[in-house]
C-alpha cells in the first residue's frame, strides 16, 4: 500500500529574497511613478481681489473643509437664535402659587359679601367695596351673581390664573398673556362672567420671564458650534477658480488647501503613494511565494502578473477624476487573463488588489467593490476558458453581477435613479468590454509571456499537426502508446482537479524522442529483430536515455511550448530502467563465475553502478508530469500482461505506483496521497474499458486458425 507522504518545503532562501528585493523594486517603483503623476501642483500668488490669470483646477482628489464658508454658516445659525429667557418650569409653579395665594386673599372680602346674609342694596354696596376698581359692567355683573355662581366662578378663575402663570409668560407678551386669559376659562360660562373673570384675573397674572443677555450669548454660541465644518469633495481636475474671475477669500483659502499658492512637491502624498504600492506588491508577491510557488520560480509569470497590474493602475489613475467612466474601464480583463494563463487563485488576488487600489484612487468605495466582484464572477463563470462560448458565459455574469453591486449602493442611499441608470449602462459595458479585450489579447500575451494557452493545446492535439503526423507514419507504435496514455492522463487529471487538457497533450509528446531511432523501442519493432539482443545493458540503457534529449531537441526544432517540453524528461524523472539494470546484474554474476545467492555473485552485482542505469530527470515538479510518469509505465506494463482482467490490471497499477512512491520520484511536486489514490482508480478504470472482453465471432475464429496453418507451413485451400 501507498504509505509515504510527500516532503514539502516552505524555507524562505536568500535567492528567495534576492528575487522578492528585484521584483518588488520594479514593481513598486513603477506603480509609485504611475500613482503620484500629480505630486506637483501648478498655481500663482494671489490675493483677495486679485483676478486670476488662469483656470486653477484641483491637482487631486480631496475633502476640503472650508474655515470662510463655515464662519459664515455659524454666524448665520447665531443670528436665527431667538431672545432667551430666565424662565423655567420650577419659577413657573413659584409664580402660579404665589399669585393664586395673592388672588386668595383679595377675594376674601368679595366671599365675605356673599357670605354675609344681607339684603341687594347691602350687597351690592360690599362688593363694590371689595373690589373697588371693576368696571361698571363688571359691577353690575358681580352683583347679580348668586352665592353659589360666585362660588362656581371664583373657581374657575383661580384653576385658569394657575394654569396660565405655570407656563412661560415673559415680560413682552405680558398684555397679550393676559387677553387670552378668557380663552383658559370654561366654555360653559357666559360671557358677561367670561368679561368680569379675565377682568379680576388680569391683575393677577404677572410675568415669570424676562430677557436674559447672557443666556441669548451662550445659546447664540452653542447654535454656532452646533453647525459642522463646511467641508465638501474636491475631484481632481475640478474647476476651483475661472480664469478672468476676481478671487474671494473662500478661492484663496482653497488655493492653499491644494498647495498651489506656493506650489511645492506633495512629499507627504508622495510616501502615502510609496507606501500603497509597497504594501500591495509585498503582499501580492509574499502570497504567490507562499501558494503559487511555481509561479513564484518563473519569471514569466512574475512579469505577467506585473505587466497586468500596472496596465489596470494605469487606466484606473486616467479616469480617475472622472465620475463615472472609471466604471467604464475593463479592469476585471486582467483578473481574467490570469485565471486563464495562470490560475483562479491568483486572478482574485490581483483583483482584491486592484479592487482595493480602485477605491483609493477615485475615492469611491463603490468601485472597489464593483471591480472585485465582478471580476470575481467572471472568473468563476469563464473556467479554463477552453471554449469562445466560456468567454461569452463570463461576460454575461459580470454584466448581472456589476449592476447587482449598483442597484445595492443604490438602494443604500448612495445615489439618485439617474446615477443608477449610468452606472447600470458603465456595468454592461465593463463586461463586455473584459470578456472581448480577454479573448482578444491572452493568446497573445501567452506567446509573448511564454504561456501556453488552452487555444495552442487544442491545436496542438490535433492529429494533424506535423509531428503528431510523423509519430503515426514512422513509429505507429509509440503512436497508439501516447493516444493510451493521454487517454488515461486525462482521466486522471480531472480526478485530482489538474490541467487534463495540458496532460493529455503533453502525453501526445512526451515519447518524440522515439523518432531518432524508432527500432530501438519494441511497440516499433512489429515483430523484427529486438537490437537490444546484440547491446550490453549499459548500451540499451544508453539508448533508452538518448529519446530524452532527442526529443527534447525535436520540441524546440518543433517550436513546441516550454510548458510541453518541460514533460519530456519528467515523464521518466530519476527512475531506475529496472530490466536493464537486473541484466547488468545477471551478466556480472556470470561474468564472476558467481552462483546466484552467494556472497560472490552478491559482491559482483553490487560492484554494478546503478547510476548509469537511471534516467537523467529532473524529477515531476507539477501534478501533470507526475500523472504522465505514472499513465507510461502503467499502460506499456499493462500491455505486456498476459491476462487483462481486474485484478491483474490492479495488481500491475498497484505494482508501478509503488514503485515510482519509493523510488522518490514525487518528491518534488505536490502530488498527495489521496491524489495518488483517485489517480490509481481512475487507471483501472479507463485500462478496463480499454481492454474489455469482446465476443468471439465464428468467421474471426476460421481467420485465426487458417492464420496459424499458414505459418506452420500446413498450407491452405487455393485462392
Amino acid at each position: 500500500m501507498l504509505a509515504r507522504r510527500l516532503p514539502t518545503s516552505s524555507a524562505f532562501t536568500r535567492r528567495d529574497a534576492a528575487r522578492l528585493g528585484v521584483a518588488a523594486a520594479i514593481l513598486v517603483g513603477v506603480m509609485t511613478a504611475m500613482l503620484s503623476v500629480d505630486i506637483l501642483p501648478s498655481g500663482f500668488s494671489a490675493r483677495v481681489g486679485d483676478v486670476a490669470p488662469t483656470d486653477i483646477r484641483a491637482p487631486r482628489t480631496d475633502t476640503f473643509t472650508s474655515q470662510v464658508e463655515t464662519e459664515a454658516a455659524r454666524e448665520e445659525a447665531r443670528k436665527a437664535v431667538p431672545p432667551q429667557y430666565d424662565w423655567s418650569p420650577e419659577r413657573g409653579q413659584l409664580t402660579a402659587a404665589r399669585q393664586v395665594a395673592a388672588f386668595d386673599r383679595a377675594m376674601q372680602p368679595v366671599d365675605a359679601a356673599f357670605a354675609a346674609v344681607l339684603d341687594e342694596k347691602a350687597r351690592a354696596k360690599a362688593l363694590a367695596g371689595a373690589l373697588p376698581g371693576l368696571s361698571t359692567a363688571s359691577l353690575e355683573t358681580l352683583q347679580g351673581l348668586s352665592t353659589r355662581e360666585w362660588r362656581d366662578l371664583r373657581a374657575e378663575m383661580e384653576r385658569a390664573l394657575e394654569a396660565a402663570q405655570r407656563v412661560e409668560v415673559r415680560d413682552t407678551l405680558l398684555p397679550a398673556a393676559r387677553e387670552a386669559l378668557g380663552e383658559r376659562l370654561s366654555p360653559e360660562l357666559a360671557p358677561a362672567q367670561r368679561a368680569l373673570a379675565v377682568e379680576i384675573l388680569g391683575p393677577y397674572l404677572v410675568a415669570n420671564s424676562t430677557y436674559d443677555a447672557a443666556k441669548h450669548a451662550q445659546a447664540r454660541e452653542e447654535a454656532a458650534l452646533a453647525v459642522p465644518p463646511v467641508s465638501y469633495t474636491i475631484k481632481l481636475g475640478e474647476l476651483i477658480v475661472q480664469s478672468g474671475r476676481r478671487l474671494e477669500a473662500v478661492d484663496i483659502e482653497k488655493m492653499a488647501f491644494f498647495g498651489l499658492l506656493d506650489p511645492q512637491p506633495d512629499g507627504v502624498k508622495l510616501i502615502g503613494w510609496l507606501l500603497l504600492s509597497t504594501l500591495t506588491v509585498g503582499l501580492l508577491l509574499a502570497w504567490v511565494w507562499r501558494f503559487r510557488p511555481m509561479f513564484w520560480h518563473r519569471n514569466n509569470a512574475l512579469l505577467l502578473v506585473g505587466f497586468l497590474l500596472v496596465m489596470a493602475t494605469l487606466a484606473l489613475k486616467a479616469t480617475g477624476d472622472r465620475s463615472v467612466l472609471p466604471f467604464f474601464m475593463p479592469i476585471a480583463t486582467a483578473g481574467l487573463l490570469i485565471s486563464i494563463l495562470l490560475d483562479a487563485g491568483a486572478a482574485v488576488i490581483v483583483l482584491a488588489v486592484l479592487g482595493v487600489l480602485a477605491s483609493v484612487i477615485t475615492g469611491a468605495v463603490e468601485l472597489g467593490v464593483f471591480v472585485l466582484m465582478g471580476g470575481t464572477a467572471g472568473i468563476v463563470a469563464l473556467r479554463r476558458g477552453e471554449r469562445l462560448g466560456n468567454f461569452i458565459q463570463a461576460g454575461a455574469v459580470m454584466a448581472a453581477v456589476n449592476l447587482v453591486v449598483v442597484i445595492i449602493f443604490g438602494l443604500l442611499g448612495e445615489h439618485d435613479l439617474t446615477w443608477v441608470l449610468q452606472l447600470s449602462a458603465a456595468s454592461v459595458a465593463a463586461a463586455v468590454g473584459s470578456a472581448v479585450a480577454a479573448v482578444g489579447t491572452f493568446a497573445l500575451l501567452g506567446n509573448v509571456f511564454g504561456i501556453t494557452t488552452s487555444f495552442q493545446l487544442l491545436e496542438l492535439a490535433n492529429p494533424s499537426q506535423a509531428l503528431l503526423r510523423r509519430l503515426l507514419l514512422e513509429t505507429p507504435g509509440t503512436y497508439h502508446h501516447s493516444l493510451m496514455v493521454g487517454n488515461l492522463s486525462e482521466r486522471a487529471a480531472e480526478a485530482i482537479g489538474a490541467d487534463p487538457l495540458l496532460a493529455r497533450v503533453a502525453a501526445y509528446y512526451h515519447d518524440i524522442g522515439k523518432l531518432a531511432n524508432p527500432l530501438a523501442f519494441i511497440e516499433n519493432q512489429a515483430g523484427m529483430e529486438n537490437v537490444h539482443d546484440e547491446l550490453t545493458p549499459e548500451q540499451s540503457a544508453q539508448v533508452l536515455k538518448a529519446h530524452v534529449a532527442n526529443g527534447i531537441d525535436l520540441a524546440y526544432q518543433y517550436r513546441l511550448p516550454k510548458a510541453i517540453i518541460a514533460f519530456i524528461p519528467q515523464h521518466h524523472g530519476t527512475a531506475l530502467m529496472s530490466f536493464f539494470y537486473a541484466r547488468a546484474k545477471e551478466q556480472a554474476v556470470e561474468a564472476a563465475g558467481a552462483r546466484p545467492g552467494t556472497p560472490e555473485a552478491a559482491a559482483a552485482e553490487a560492484a554494478v553502478d546503478a547510476g548509469r542505469y537511471r534516467h537523467s530527470g529532473p524529477k515531476p515538479q507539477t501534478k501533470e508530469a507526475a500523472i504522465l510518469m505514472l499513465a507510461d509505465g502503467v499502460e506499456a506494463a499493462v500491455r505486456s500482461l498476459t491476462s487483462q482482467e481486474e485484478p491483474a490490471i490492479r495488481a500491475m497499477v498497484e505494482r508501478i505506483f509503488r514503485e515510482r512512491l519509493e523510488d522518490g520520484q514525487f518528491d518534488e511536486c505536490d502530488l498527495t496521497l489521496r491524489d495518488l489514490e483517485r489517480v490509481r482508480e481512475a487507471f483501472v478504470a479507463q485500462l478496463l474499458g480499454m481492454y474489455h472482453r469482446r465476443i468471439e465471432y465464428p468467421q474471426n475464429k476460421i481467420v485465426e486458425l487458417e492464420s496459424r496453418r499458414a505459418a506452420a507451413g500446413g498450407g491452405g485451400p487455393a485462392g
